[in-house]
């Protein structure tokens, strides 16, 4: 009989332990907009199984790809909502809570991927965070990855910003990324993404700006067969973790989400930097036209016709982060 009850009580506590864990275990929702073959996605998912591991499994989160959970603006307001903890999103999105961290978008601030992981450990970049922090009601940037650097394919080659006076150029409808071409003269138009290949393909615009490997994912070279390395942005992403969810975690957590999301933005980066230094052989040996250009030509351009001021955003803030190293 004692043994029978000692084997029921032991059944009991088993169950309650198993019972408090379950309880015990956080579950979240990490969203973004990009492809399940993307490393935005891939690294997220390691990222969430990483978490999961160094917290004992006391947090449980899904990644939701692809904008399952709305579009980019819909999961920046998912976090103040409560609908999603984590994000992926670039800082076009954050500068519309606090304007100046936008600067980053101002046409060649950065050199190079380089120097935008520099900024990243800077100061500056403390402070700028910090700012969005404080106007969104305390969500967190925990850590920024390398996006891609932006260039121009057209009908023509381009080599000098005169050489952009009245192109029909497709630029996405955000102030800063018109910024270069406007300040070279060029007719932007802003065409949804899903239809700029017909439009380059029937000559509605006879140029567009991306990433390589965008440029490669969308096949835009079929219809352009002019590469200009303008390098006009080294953009990026950031991942944002909710300001309710990141008031609740202890600093032990907070550090160790801070680290394991640090550790997937650097496996993105060099993923995407590997990806893009060899897509420019690639375009090569297909026969497209890869044009080096002059690129102090157009960083001119843009600071005699565009002001800091009309973005929201600080000279000093441009300058700090320009002599970042």
């Amino acid at each position: 009989m004692k043994l029978k009850l000692t084997t029921i009580l032991g059944a009991t506590a088993a169950v309650l332990v198993s019972a408090l864990a379950a309880q015990a275990q956080t579950a979240l929702k990490w969203a973004h907009v990009y492809e399940t073959s993307e490393p935005f996605h891939t690294e997220s998912v390691w990222a969430a199984e990483e978490i999961a591991k160094r917290t004992d499994g006391r947090y449980k989160i899904d990644v939701f790809p692809a904008s399952q959970l709305g579009k980019e603006a819909d999961i920046n307001q998912g976090l103040k909502l409560g609908t999603v903890d984590i994000i992926i999103s670039g800082s076009s999105f954050a500068s519309r809570e606090y304007p100046p961290i936008g600067v980053t978008y101002y046409p060649y601030i950065f050199r190079n991927p380089s120097h935008l992981i520099a900024y990243t450990k800077s100061d500056v970049f403390k402070k700028l965070a910090q700012g969005y922090e404080e106007a969104s009601g305390g969500n967190h940037i925990t850590a920024v990855t390398y996006y891609g650097t932006r260039h121009t394919t057209s009908n023509k080659p381009i080599e000098k910003c005169a050489d952009m006076q009245g192109l029909k150029i497709r630029v996405p409808d955000v102030p800063a990324y018109l910024a270069m071409p406007r300040a070279c003269g060029a007719n932007t138009t802003p065409i949804a993404f899903a239809e700029v290949y017909l439009a380059l393909q029937n000559g509605t615009v006879e140029a567009q700006e991306n990433p390589l490997t965008t440029i490669e994912a969308k096949k835009f070279y079929e219809v352009q067969k002019n590469i200009s390395l303008t390098g006009h942005i080294v953009d990026h992403l950031n991942t944002v973790v909710s300001g309710m969810l990141w008031s609740k975690l202890s600093d032990e957590d907070k550090q160790i989400f801070t680290e394991v999301m640090q550790e997937a933005a650097e496996r993105s980066t060099k993923i995407i930097e590997e990806r893009e230094n060899a897509l420019v052989d690639k375009f090569k040996g297909m026969g497209i036209t890869v044009t080096e250009v002059d690129k102090p030509d157009f960083e001119k351009a843009v600071l005699d016709k565009v002001s800091f001021e009309e973005f929201g955003y600080n000279k000093e803030d441009w300058e700090a982060i320009r002599a970042v190293q």
